[in-house]
Formats: structure tokens, sequence, C-alpha cells
């Protein structure tokens, strides 16, 4: 059973460590979704890979005549409904096994945040998140990994607290954001003569 005070690992760590082109799909995939390491692709990978091995055991129970896996089968795809990785009717088993990491990366909090405008990069929208900005649902969640679900996908907004609120604030994205600043390279530096 195990210690309380020691939690099991949630992930399973790749068999070959030293695999070239998985390590570049992975280091691709950290720079897409913004995350801290390598860690966070692992959990995703094995959150999938539970969810694809359920839905083979209860096709190959289906086959069978049985009645239970029908039920387990509806709850396993409804389920997945609820976390937005399939759609919300016409999805079944096989739909589960042609998933791919990126549907489940792309449910975390961090992700959502980014694409709703509330933070002008991936980076800031994990930063937002980790020092209390963002409400789900009207509770603070800081946890850049949180898998949202669909019916709280509109609930996500600044903290009321925040002074990202303010529609003026220098640092907040989306609409009604101020401009940043780019700083562009002087051109009088590349027509300086030069000295002899």
């Amino acid at each position: 059973m195990g210690d309380p005070k020691f939690s099991r690992k949630s992930y399973d760590t790749p068999s070959h460590p030293w695999q070239g082109e998985r390590i570049k799909a992975e280091n691709e995939v950290v720079r897409q979704f913004g995350l801290k390491n390598k860690t966070e692709v692992w959990k995703a990978a094995t959150l999938l890979r539970n969810f694809r091995k359920q839905s083979r055991e209860l096709q190959s129970r289906l086959r069978t005549g049985d009645a239970q896996a029908k039920i387990e089968a509806d709850a396993l795809i409804a389920k997945c409904a609820r976390m937005g990785v399939l759609p919300v009717t016409g999805g079944d088993l096989n739909a589960i096994l042609v998933l791919q990491n990126e549907d489940i990366l792309s449910r975390r909090l961090q992700t959502i945040v980014f694409q709703k405008g509330l933070a002008t990069t991936i980076k800031q929208a994990r930063q937002l998140i980790n020092h209390g900005h963002i409400f789900v649902d009207g509770h603070k969640v800081t946890v850049p990994g949180y898998i949202v679900l669909r019916e709280e996908e509109g609930s996500v907004e600044y903290n009321p607290a925040s002074p990202f609120t303010d529609e003026m604030h220098p640092m907040r994205g989306g609409p009604g954001a101020a401009p940043v600043a780019v700083e562009e390279p002087a051109e009088a530096e590349a027509e300086a003569p030069a000295e002899e």
C-alpha cells in the first residue's frame, strides 16, 4: 500500500530513454505547449494510454455480448466527451484509439488561458496561473496542468482581485490590451561610416 506521505508516480517514463527522434518530438511538444519539463508530456501520454487500454478491453468484451461492458463503454465515452477530447455526440470507442497526446495537452488550463487571449504568450499563461490570477468556475486554480472540462471552459477568467482585470494593464493580453512596445534595431548603426 505504501506510505501516505509519499505518493506514487502518476505517469510512466519511456522504456528507452535515449532515442533521438522521440527526444526531438518531445522537445517540440514542450516548446509548443509551454511545458515545464517532459514529465508533463509523459503524464498526458500515460492518461491517453490508459484510455486506449480501456477502449481495447471494452471492445473485446462487447464482442462477447457482455452487458456490463456496454455500460462501461458509455461511461468512458461520456468521460472523454466531458473532458473535451471527443465530440459531445457521435463518439465511439474507435475514436478514443485515434486520439493523440496533443488532444490531451490542448485541454490543460495553461493552453486554454492562452487560447482565450487572457495571456499574450503560452509562458505568460503558466505564470498567471501559478501566481493565482486565473479563476475557473469561480475558484482560483494554481495548477497549469489542470484538465479543463468542456462545461468549465466558458468560466475561465481573471481573478476578480487581480490587477489584470484592469483593461489598460500593460501585460494583459486579448482585446483592449495596450500594445506591447517592441524595440526595433537601429538602422543608424548600419549606416554609420566605418572609422579608418
